[in-house]
Parts: structure tokens; sequence; C-alpha cells
């Protein structure tokens, strides 16, 4: 495994490559550390990567180690990493040759004692209680009577024999059995499933739909019981339609799902008691109510019997009742012939009365008034009908008067808004011409008083501008220096020159080179301005 050189080395140690090197340390540290229990508290875990393995790491207070673990070992796990969880776990350490690093791949997993399996269950308890999981206003009422009854539980323990046997001797109802793991991997996932898929069934399908659940396992440790501390078996018993009696365990046993469920039961036979009542019971009580309402029916029969007799002997005779009406009927016939006589005289009397006024002269009377009061009502509606005719025919004649006359004063209109209109627009010409002439004025004497104090003119009378090498204007020759370029601007154009030593003044020089009078310079110019 090791590789000597042949060349000379100051030391008789034996040189290895990297990777050599490398590869014994791996098989050294697997070959001593094949198979180890490390308690440790687990940091940095971020859940399974996309590939499917777990990467986290096992911390101390004074240490910190790698951990991994697989695929298929993940899959296995009885219990779920979490943040800040202290675990025991077991498997082997080996190194990554590639950065230098030991780590321990991990085979089992599980919490550092009951204390912390504990731990777990309060700060889980905690979370999912401060999220309103199990507050009593979400809790519903057993049904007193139920059809179908839902089991969640093994088909093979003893569990589903006690409820079957409890609740065919109570109660013999519909009984339907969902099938589940109750311990091991995956058994919370199939008890939440089960859940949910009792509630998805439809209240009148072909299964028909449960009015209770049971989610009932026998007793065991608190390892055992750990699905039903799954915090998918809390929330799936929380959100359930259904109600759900809880019956995990024995009675000092408890779980999460107690909590959540709406009814905990001590154990899963008392899980049946809870679900249905006493059949014979039911019967005893429904037959002693029927004896007990037929006595009562009996005896309030007697006593609304008792009740009538007395009325009845406490009413008068048949003949003591008729006596009054009898006498009133004798009397009232005795006195009806006389009264029929009479009414008829009195009948005839007024029949005559008013014959007496009916005779021709005054119907003919009547008539006459009649006819003359119509004549006259006649009479009055024709002139009222002639007045109204000649009012219409006056405005209608008013009218056609104006619509005769409306073209011509149209035409008149028109024509005098066409002359104003004709007036407003040469006004308007006027005015826009006299506003130009006005302009054009002003902006010609601008012009003429900017021509007139342009220096341009000034070097048109022999004048020029001397500029220095930055184009400013020189306007005393002591800023000049000897050498510098300056540029000479004329009326006509621009000259370049270089400056010589200064000379003289101008006095004095007028004094050395006198000329004579002819050649000397004209007069000296006045203002410009």
């Amino acid at each position: 495994m090791s590789n000597v050189f042949e060349n000379d080395s100051p030391s008789n140690l034996t040189e290895y490559s990297v990777s050599e090197l490398s590869g014994s340390i791996k098989r050294t540290v697997e070959t001593a550390f094949d198979q180890v229990r490390v308690r440790g508290e687990i940091s940095g875990y971020r859940g399974p990567h996309s590939s499917g393995h777990a990467y986290f790491a096992l911390k101390d207070d004074r240490a910190r180690i790698d951990a991994v673990v697989w695929k298929g070992t993940f899959s296995r796990l009885k219990f779920r990493p979490e943040e800040g969880m202290e675990v025991i776990a077991t498997g082997k350490v080996t190194t990554f040759p590639g950065s230098s690093k030991y780590q321990i791949v991990i085979e089992t997993l599980e919490p550092a004692g009951a204390g912390a399996l504990m731990a777990l269950i309060e700060e889980r308890k905690r979370r999912l209680g401060a999220e309103g999981l199990f507050d009593q206003s979400r809790k519903r009422r057993l049904p007193f009577m139920p059809r179908v009854i839902g089991v969640v539980t093994s088909p093979t323990g003893a569990v589903i024999r006690d409820i079957l046997h409890r609740i065919s001797d109570r109660f013999p109802v519909h009984v339907i059995v969902w099938p589940v793991k109750v311990q091991g991997e995956g058994s919370g996932e199939e008890v939440a499933n089960a859940i949910r898929g009792f509630n998805s069934f439809e209240p009148r399908g072909e299964m028909p739909r449960p009015d209770v659940l049971i989610v009932a396992r026998g007793g065991g440790s608190l390892e055992d019981l750990w699905s039903f501390n799954d915090e998918i078996v809390v929330r799936a018993a929380a959100e359930s339609q259904i109600p759900v009696i809880s019956a995990v365990g024995h009675e000092t046993d408890w779980t999460l799902i107690d909590y959540a469920a709406d009814v905990r039961a001590p154990t899963p036979t008392g899980a049946a008691e809870m679900a249905v009542p006493v059949k014979v019971e039911l019967e005893a009580q429904t037959a002693g109510l029927a004896a007990r309402l037929q006595g009562c029916m009996s005896r309030r029969m007697d006593h609304h019997r008792q009740s009538l007799r007395a009325l009845i002997r406490a009413l008068p005779s048949l003949d003591q009742l008729l006596a009054l009406p009898r006498r009133r009927f004798d009397e009232a016939a005795a006195g009806l012939g006389r009264g029929l006589e009479l009414n008829t005289i009195n009948k005839r009397g007024s029949l005559e009365r008013t014959a007496a006024h009916l005779r021709p002269d005054v119907l003919s009377n009547r008539i006459a008034e009649r006819r003359q009061y119509l004549n006259e009502r006649m009479t009055r509606a024709e002139r009222t009908i002639e007045r109204l005719i000649d009012r219409s025919k006056s405005r209608v004649g008013r009218a056609d008067a104006i619509f005769t006359t409306l073209p011509t004063r149209l035409k008149t209109q028109t024509a005098r808004l066409r002359d104003h209109l004709t007036n407003l627009s040469r006004h308007a010409d006027t005015a826009v011409r006299h506003q130009l002439t006005r302009a054009r004025g002003e902006l010609t004497a601008q012009d003429r008083m900017l021509q007139s104090l342009s220096y341009k003119n000034v070097l048109k009378r022999g004048y020029a501008v001397i500029r220095d090498d930055e184009n400013r204007p020189v306007s005393q020759a002591a800023t000049l220096s000897s050498g510098m370029s300056i540029s000479i601007e004329f009326a006509d154009g621009h000259v370049g020159a270089v400056t010589t030593e200064g000379g003289p003044s101008s006095s004095t020089q007028r004094k050395r080179t006198a000329k004579p009078q002819e050649e000397r310079a004209p007069p000296k110019q006045g203002s410009l301005f």
C-alpha cells in the first residue's frame, strides 16, 4: 500500500501519496468505528435533500460531527429528525477523502430517552394548541343512536374484536373497519388517510358514511403509541367533520390525538360503550315509558269521565230548558194573526197616499218641466261649443299669419347679421394692418439703434480690436508681454501678429519723431457716441 521512492530521504519514514494516505485513514476509521451509538443534538436540519438524502450535524456543548441519512434508510426511520432534537444515532463513522472530513452514516435514529420524547410531545402540544386544534368549541357531540360506525384500527389485533363484540352486545349496528397499521413506519400516515377517507364518503353514497369514528389501539409504551402523536394524525382528527372517539392505549395513556378528538375513551371497549347505547336498557326504558303512558292515559280518561258526569248532573232538565222559549213562542203565535191584519191595513193606507200623487196632469207637468230644462241645457251647450269654435278659429288665423310672415322676418334678420359680420371683419383687418405697421416701425428703430451701437461701425472708421491668444480684447499695453501672439481685427478681416518689447510713451515718441505738418495724424476725433 505504500510507495517507497528510490531517491535518498533525509529520514527513514515511508512516503505516501495524498490518495494513499486518505484511503488508509478511511479504512482505519471505518474499521475502528464500524458500529457506534452517538448521542447529540440535531443541528442544521433542513429536511431531506432533493435526492432524498438528509444532511445535518450532531453536536454537544464541546464538539460537532457531520451526519448523513441515506434515502433508503430515511424512509425506514421510526422518527423524523427535527431541529434541536436530542437523539441517539446508530451507524458507522467514515471519511470523505475529497475534503478531509469525517461523518457518521446513520442507520437508526431514536430520541434520547423518554424525557426527550415527552419534551417533544409537550412542544408539539403547545404549538398545535396555539393553532386552536384543541379548543373545546371545535368539539362536536356524539350522536345518541348512530346507524353506521367507522373504526380505524388494526384488523388483526384484539382491539377490533373487543369493539365489535361490545357493539353487538349493546346495540348491533353497521360497522365499517378501515384497516391500518397502528405502530411502525408509515402508521401515522395510514391513520390520517383513514380518517380523511371516511370523511370523503357521500352521505347517501354506495358506501354509507359513518355517523361516528373510533380510532383505537391497544396499550403499549410511549414509543409504541408514538404514531398517534404524529402531527398529521392530530390535524386529521381536528379537521374531521364526523365526530371522533379516541381510544388509544389504556386509561393512563395519553396521546395528542386524545386532545384533538371530540371524545376520549379510556379503552377501546369504553369507546364502543360511548358510541352506542344498550339496546336492552332502551327496550326496557321504552316499555316502562309505554306502561307509564298507558296508565296515565287511563287515569286521565277516568278523570275526564267523572268530570263529564258531574257537569251532566249540574245541567238543568230538557223541560226546564225549553219552558221559557215555549212560552215566548205561544205568545208570539197568539199575536201573529192580529199583527198581520194591522200590517195589511197600514200598507194599504200608505199605498193609497202614494197613488193620490200619481195623477196624469201631475205627470204631464213633470215631463214638461224636464223637457224645458233639457232644451235649455242643450241651447247653452250649443252656445259654448260655438264660442270654443270661434276662439279656435282666431288662434289658427293668428298662427297662420305668423307662419306666413316668418320667412320674410328670417331673411331680414339674416341680412342684418351678415352686414354686421362684414363690418366686424373689415374693422379686424384694419386693426391687424395697424398693429403690423406699428410692430414693423418698432423693429426698424431697434435695428437702427443696434447698428449705431455696434463696434464694427467704429472699425470702419480706421480703428482695430486687439485680442490675446485666448481671444479676449486687450485694452492696455501693459497686459501684453514680448513674444505673445495676438490677433488684430479690422473692419474687413483679422490679422495675426507677435508682440515685441515696448517703446517709449506716445508723447515722447511724438517729440522724437516730429514730422512735417502735412504728415502728422489728423486732429483728434471726438466721442463716437
